[in-house]
């Protein structure tokens, strides 16, 4: 499970936050968002505007992004809600994140079928470049947590990073992804050894007329 997030002194988060406001593109985006739904079922649009506030905290920081109380707060208010049901929607889903973290948030699925196919391998990959469990680093660059199942069970053992999934890993190919990272790089996301959503490693053995007749699959097969 995800370490206990310690949440930032309340007096320096409001110094910093308390005057938190869209920029000129979320706040169109937001609208637009909350236009999706009909009147007075706008705080529908809570999951979506914590999202972006998130990420416009993020841009902000040159970080992943978190949510400060004060802009959990700010978006309750563009929603006409009380802050607790947007809190409580913050502190439900682990996409969200209560406490600052690092420019890249590595998050090692410790569920049983990464953990049978070698998250241990992974999580160590991650320690051997200096990471730990619910911290930052001290160059700000990576953030690691363990997290429950995030649904490529196929294709484990797997890392969320930021938006992107890396899959199919093992020590190594962890480190490369990592070290790609630091360098500035952006790894390709998805399978690191290849094979394209969760097809067999071989190719695909069913279903064969629905693959796109010109991918070639590292170069074992074409359908």
């Amino acid at each position: 499970m995800a370490d206990a997030v310690q949440i930032p002194d309340e007096a320096e988060t409001r110094a910093r936050w308390g005057n938190f406001a869209w920029t000129a593109a979320n706040a169109d985006a937001a609208k637009e968002i909350i236009g999706r739904y009909p009147p007075g079922r706008q705080m529908s649009a809570v999951m979506p505007l914590l999202d972006l506030a998130q990420r416009q905290v993020g841009a902000e920081t040159n970080t992943q992004g978190w949510l400060p109380i004060p802009v959990i707060e700010f978006v309750a208010r563009a929603l006409d809600m009380p802050f607790i049901r947007a809190y409580e929607v913050a502190t439900f889903y682990t996409m969200y994140n209560l406490a600052p973290v690092g420019r890249y948030h590595v998050q090692v699925c410790g569920t049983t079928p990464c953990q049978l196919r070698g998250s241990d391998d992974v999580m160590r990959a991650c320690h051997d470049r200096g990471m730990k469990k619910g911290a930052t680093t001290a160059d700000g660059l990576f953030t690691l947590s363990e997290v429950e199942c995030l649904g490529v069970c196929a294709n484990a053992p797997m890392v969320q990073i930021n938006d992107d999934n890396y899959e199919d890993l093992d020590y190594d190919r962890t480190l490369a992804v990592i070290d790609a990272l630091a360098k500035g790089e952006t790894p390709e996301p998805g399978s690191t050894i290849g094979r394209r959503a969760s097809v067999p490693e071989g190719g695909p053995t069913t279903l064969k007329e629905m693959v796109d007749e010109n991918h070639d699959y590292r170069g074992e097969w074409a359908a």
